[in-house]
């Protein structure tokens, strides 16, 4: 089989440049889709009378042929032969005879792999759009268990106010929840059939782009057949959700590996996703989370090597387009494994709730609440943050908390302090007068389990 553009050259590329030029290597990915792709084609072109109804019977079940080989791994592709579509055709003639060229009328590689691609990113982002589920109903589960868990909040990396363990787990399915949202609203760009844009100017053939949209479960079609085979800006969109995804479980992935440090104690990871050292035999590090940190990198590279492949090209297809795939392919695989570790992680991990307790009981997580007090005892905000700041001060030059200083001194801050500060002080009650909406206080938080559990059909 000759190549299928190769009537007007007068000799073959070497070896090595068909190798540079082919993308069968990784574009491999998509036989499922190219078959069920030229399917639809095929069933189009023998209902529009493109090609008679036994020529199309028989490249239909050559194509069912190949499909059950490939579902089982048995095709073997050729770099000889570029591209996915190329091989598959090559397979289909080996299987059925010189009637398979007929599969390529009214259609070109260009609409064809851009059919391929919509129907894997369909495929991937409703798979994703699971594995987020997942991972939330995990949280909210921990989150449920934790409620009353307490743990210092940080700003700066500093201690900032004692909160539920609960409600800091419930922050990430807020963020897990707008990255579903934004996959979920990238389906509308994403499923929309290219097929019979041709090459970039439509055909003379009288076919029929709705009912292969139809057959392919496509909720409509591209109406500009330039446009059709040059966009890319779905798998941009992905590219781009994608890195905020992985930038949503990096943020978790440091936390993760901070609250699992002897310094912090807040948790303890499950052997199953942590690592030991091949030197120092008391080490336990946990290397699942800083390789999900570490890939974030190049999810993150992955977008901006495509914004860069497409930054000028001028329409309609180019070859530099053929870049498009392995970044997509890479990230694909790097969010859905992440996605993955952190369910498994996140499930089997221990909190560390003596240690948690201790830490909010030996800082200073608990001076707004003083400020707080006096504020609602009619002291000016910013009067009250001032006297807080000065018994702070007194504190660590006698190496106390807030809540190991004698009433005398609270009474020589101010004369608002009644006995019932020390209760203001207790870290529970700190956490639990929080109520305000969408706070840390319990009862808060248990409304957010409760609506969440709805939500994702817990």
């Amino acid at each position: 089989m000759t190549k299928l553009w190769g009537g007007r050259f007068t000799k073959e590329a070497e070896a090595w440049v068909d190798e540079f030029g082919a993308s069968i290597s990784f574009d491999q990915k998509l036989v499922i889709q190219d078959i069920r792709g030229s399917m639809a084609h095929v069933a189009m072109l023998r209902s529009c009378d493109i090609i008679s109804e036994e020529d199309g019977h028989k490249i239909h079940d050559g194509l069912v042929t190949l499909e059950k080989k490939a579902a089982n791994g048995d095709l073997e592709f050729d770099v000889k032969y570029e591209d996915i579509h190329m091989n598959i055709e090559k397979l289909l003639t080996e299987e059925i005879g010189e009637v398979a060229g007929k599969l390529h009328t009214a259609r070109s590689r260009n609409d064809q792999v851009a059919t391929d691609m919509h129907l894997f990113m369909r495929e991937e982002t409703e798979e994703i759009i699971g594995l987020i589920r997942d991972l939330q109903r995990v949280l909210v589960g921990r989150s449920e268990e934790h409620t009353e868990t307490l743990i210092p909040g940080y700003t700066h990396l500093q201690r900032a106010q004692p909160i539920s363990f609960g409600h800091h787990l419930l922050a990430y399915v807020e963020m897990l929840a707008r990255d579903a949202d934004r996959l979920t609203d990238s389906l509308k760009r994403v499923n929309v059939s290219p097929l019979g844009a041709g090459a970039l100017a439509g055909t003379t053939f009288p076919i029929d782009r709705r009912q292969t949209a139809e057959a392919l479960g496509f909720d409509g079609i591209y109406e500009n057949s330039l446009d059709a085979v040059s966009d890319r800006d779905f798998l941009i969109e992905f590219l781009s959700i994608g890195s905020t995804i992985m930038m949503h479980l990096s943020r978790l992935s440091e936390e993760i590996i901070l609250w699992s440090s002897e310094e912090f104690d807040f948790i303890e990871l499950d052997d199953t996703f942590a690592t030991g050292s091949s030197i120092m035999p008391q080490k336990k590090n946990p290397d699942m989370a800083e390789l999900v940190r570490g890939k974030t990198g190049r999810v993150y590279g992955s977008l901006f090597s495509l914004l860069t492949t497409l930054k000028s090209l001028p329409l309609a297809y180019n070859k530099d387009m053929q870049e498009d795939k392995e970044g997509v392919f890479d990230t694909v695989t790097t969010v859905k494994g992440s996605l993955k570790i952190f369910t498994g992680m996140i499930d089997s991990m221990i909190v560390q709730e003596k240690s948690a307790k201790k830490a909010v009981s030996t800082d200073f997580s608990n001076a707004t609440e003083l400020a707080d007090y006096l504020a609602a005892k009619g002291m000016p905000f910013r009067e009250a943050h001032e006297v807080v700041g000065k018994l702070v001060l007194h504190c660590i030059e006698n190496d106390i908390v807030l809540a190991q200083c004698p009433f005398a001194t609270f009474e020589e801050a101010s004369a608002l302090f009644e006995e019932d500060i020390y209760e203001a002080l207790d870290p529970r009650e700190v956490v639990a007068r929080r109520n305000s909406e969408g706070g840390t206080g319990f009862t808060q938080v248990q409304q957010a389990i409760a609506k969440w559990k709805e939500r994702l059909d817990i």
